[in-house]
């Protein structure tokens, strides 16, 4: 049914920017869950794939959300910080992807 998408190393860093190191992101561990962020136009396919590929796991499922930035003052300026999407990757059981090494 799923079918596998072909995606080269420099995409797959395009689309997978960081890992979300919060409280709540490292809760997540207690259910196979790590967090990242990745690019806004990234779908749920070219994340897993990209996962998968960067990491060497088997990702069980996707769950993205998208945050808009907040309203802020800068130095008496109005500004917007940049929107951003995180996506919330499940892996199947046995597998471990540890955020505090490099790729």
């Amino acid at each position: 049914m799923s079918k596998k998408l072909a995606l080269t190393k420099d995409a797959m860093y395009r689309i997978v920017r960081a890992p979300v190191i919060t409280e709540k992101a490292t809760r997540g561990s207690e259910y196979n869950q790590v967090t990242f962020k990745v690019a806004l136009e990234a779908t749920k396919p070219e994340i897993k794939a990209a996962i998968e590929g960067l990491f060497g796991v088997k990702v069980k499922a996707v769950n993205t959300l998208r945050t808009e930035g907040k309203k802020k003052l800068f130095r008496g300026m109005r500004g917007q910080r940049s929107d951003y999407k995180k996506a919330i990757i499940t892996l199947e059981p046995g597998q471990t992807i540890d955020v505090t090494t490099g790729v």
